[in-house]
């Protein structure tokens, strides 16, 4: 049976060799990692799976990002990913699981609309579509169709904008208060 843990609990060189499992020792270069440069992840939203001989099988991150439209003004959002699971233990449910938790967890806090790169899908279960970011940029290279948000009330989402870090007063903000 697995278990989840806070991420914050797990030794940073485990999560990175896991990263690194999943999707490569590239992975820096993709534009996901662009668009949180600079800020930490949230560690009251993101977790590990361990399975049952408490091994690390999957991790979660959130992030604090911000889409700044047209006039500079940053809309707050939270970054999902990387989802990330072993590859020998795909399909099990892992990442099923730390979705639910990482998800619960910003709910409960007061939740910023969440945005990630990911496949509609697969992500679409939770809410996530690519319906409302049409107009959205990336400091890189992306797939439209990939870019996802997921948002009570999408009235509230700029049409247009660059995503980046969100940084206030030269730290991230806390997902709860929205505040530094």
């Amino acid at each position: 049976m697995a278990v989840l843990i806070p991420l914050a609990d797990v030794d940073p060189a485990l999560v990175e060799q896991l990263l690194d499992r999943a999707f490569g020792s590239d992975r820096h270069a993709r534009t996901a990692y662009r668009i949180r440069e600079g800020v930490e992840w949230l560690p009251a939203a993101s977790f590990a799976a361990l399975d049952e001989d408490d091994l690390l099988v999957g991790t979660i991150q959130l992030w604090p990002v911000a889409l700044t439209d047209g006039s500079g003004r940053p809309h707050p959002l939270l970054m999902v990913g990387p989802v990330a699971v072993v590859p020998e233990r795909q399909g099990e449910g892992f990442g099923n699981m730390l979705m639910l938790a990482s998800l619960r967890a910003v709910e409960q806090a007061g939740a910023l609309p969440q945005v990630m790169i990911g496949d509609e899908p697969y992500y679409g279960r939770w809410g996530f579509t690519a319906e409302h970011t049409a107009g959205w940029d990336c400091p890189g290279p992306f797939e439209r169709e990939r870019l996802l948000v997921r948002c009570d009330n999408p009235a509230v989402l700029p049409r247009e904008g660059m995503l980046g870090p969100w940084v206030i007063g030269g730290r991230s903000p806390s997902p709860s208060t929205g505040e530094g």
